[in-house]
């Protein structure tokens, strides 16, 4: 399985791993997890990274844990929040727990057989846990000093964390120890931002079971121009396609930096490295077309949302950039635009055709007739993609899909009518 550091390194994924790691891989398939947070209803864009470490411990050969937090969710993890986060009820968690794991489905193979992933939740042991016995058995194995020197732990001493929080670690720790014991769970894989509670989980095997455990972190992902990775103006990137619809995934990867996109092809795409040569090349050429960009988001979108999606959402995308002539769309990719942009019905005499003045007048783009006119005149209105004349009427043949009439002013701004002729 030495291939799967080597894989990892020339993408970018490895920040840090315990020093015996590659002597453990070379000895045969291992078991790994990574811990993810059911404190939203939805994975989100800064998950994937982890996400990607499993799906290629997979496909090196090894077996893929998902532990989903559904005991240390309640509690809350200190890594990287800058204050306290609320506390979740049971309900809460679990309903965040299971859609998460529809969408991990995405990336891994479930199917039974010796390396299929796995799915856990830890409040299956932790919520059986005794205080008093915990802190016996595991709290003893852990010093105050140890705990503190713990980024996840230092960057919250000014702000202050909670003794909630501050056990965290352990409970962590423990469910590392729970998988080694249970799943012969060997490896734990995560952010860097979680190399502290990795390396707490290792030293706990060795403590209690006298057992070699190792841990791999990726970096944290920023973009060039030093905002958060996974961040549109909206916020978040979420993969839930009711909190981010997958047009907005997919304009979210065609708009990333040129400096980022190969790196993100990198890390978060399976595409082989002679590929990625290949797209970088033809982005040299002809930095406008944005190539490996488009590539980048089809595949994520594809995979997040599935293959006729992303379809609809590229083909979507190609309209608002001129790229594919209207008229080519069906009607699944205008209902994706309408989802998007503002929208009205038809007026009642549109089926006797209508002046385009009349009809813009009669949407959003403009305040008044006049203002239509004026527009018009100027050339600053288009009908369906096209520049229209002030005496250009439309008509029910100029429907596209059959329901839809679709008016921008200058080049950003767009109305869609729908109705029947």
């Amino acid at each position: 399985m030495r291939q799967f550091l080597d894989e990892l390194a020339w993408r970018g994924l490895i920040a840090d791993h315990t020093p015996a790691l590659p002597d453990r891989l070379t000895r045969g398939a291992i078991t790994g997890y990574v811990g993810f947070d059911p404190t939203a209803p939805s994975l989100q864009l800064g998950n994937l990274v982890p996400v990607m470490l499993l799906a290629h411990l997979q496909r090196a050969g090894g077996k893929p844990l998902v532990l989903v937090g559904g005991g240390t969710g309640l509690i809350g993890d200190p890594s990287g929040k800058p204050g306290e986060r609320p506390l979740l009820t049971e309900a809460e968690v679990a309903e965040n727990a299971e859609r998460q794991r529809q969408q991990l489905s995405r990336f891994l193979d479930f199917d039974p057989g010796p390396k299929a992933a796995e799915m856990m939740n830890n409040a299956e042991w932790l919520r059986a846990l005794d205080l008093v016995t915990f802190l016996r058995d595991i709290g003893k194995h852990f010093t105050i000093s140890y705990m503190l020197q713990k980024e996840s732990v230092k960057t919250r001493l000014e702000t202050g964390i909670s003794y909630t929080e501050f056990s965290y670690m352990l409970l962590q720790a423990y469910d590392f120890l729970h998988l080694f014991r249970t799943c012969g769970c060997e490896l734990q894989l995560g952010g860097s931002d979680q190399w502290g509670n990795i390396t707490a989980g290792t030293e706990l095997i060795r403590r209690v079971a006298g057992g070699e455990a190792h841990g791999l972190a990726a970096p944290l992902v920023t973009t060039s121009a030093g905002t958060k990775f996974g961040k549109s103006e909206e916020g978040a990137v979420w993969l839930d396609p009711s909190m981010t619809s997958p047009y907005k995934f997919y304009q979210f990867w065609v708009n990333v930096d040129d400096r980022d996109v190969e790196q993100y092809m990198k890390m978060f795409t399976f595409l082989p490295r002679d590929d990625i040569g290949h797209l970088m090349a033809s982005h040299a050429k002809d930095r406008g077309a944005r190539v490996p960009h488009k590539r980048l988001a089809l595949d994520l979108t594809a995979r997040v949302h599935g293959d006729a999606t992303a379809q609809q959402v590229q083909e979507a995308s190609q309209i608002m950039f001129g790229e594919l002539p209207p008229e080519d769309a069906g009607a699944d990719t205008w209902q994706t635009l309408v989802a998007e942009l503002p929208h009205g019905p038809l007026p009642g005499a549109f089926g006797r055709g209508m002046p385009v003045a009349d009809l813009v007048a009669s949407s959003t783009l403009v305040k008044s007739k006049s203002e239509a006119r004026r527009l018009l005149a100027q050339g600053g209105l288009s009908l369906n993609g096209r520049p229209v004349a002030p005496e250009t009427a439309a008509s029910p043949r100029d429907l596209l899909a059959g329901s839809y009439l679709w008016l921008r002013r200058g080049k950003k701004t767009d109305y869609i009518f729908i109705g029947a002729p």
